[in-house]
């Protein structure tokens, strides 16, 4: 039997800020480094401009590039 995913976005899958973060504009490319969280799940993202965040909840992120 396959294994049941949890978190929706997976480790290196590529997402986008879709809104502004500390240190990161709208729009910014990056991968997810790690997932986390039980109850709530949320995400450590490295962005392209260096900046690497945890504690990214995934309506802060968004699969299509955000203009």
């Amino acid at each position: 039997m396959a294994k049941k995913r949890i978190y929706e976005l997976r480790t290196k899958q590529t997402v986008y800020a879709a809104e502004a973060l500390p240190g990161v504009p709208p729009g910014t490319k990056g991968f997810v480094i790690m997932p986390g969280g039980l109850t709530w799940h949320r995400y450590r993202v490295r962005f392209d401009n260096g900046v690497e965040l945890g504690l990214v909840d995934r309506k802060q992120l968004s699969l299509a590039p955000v203009s």
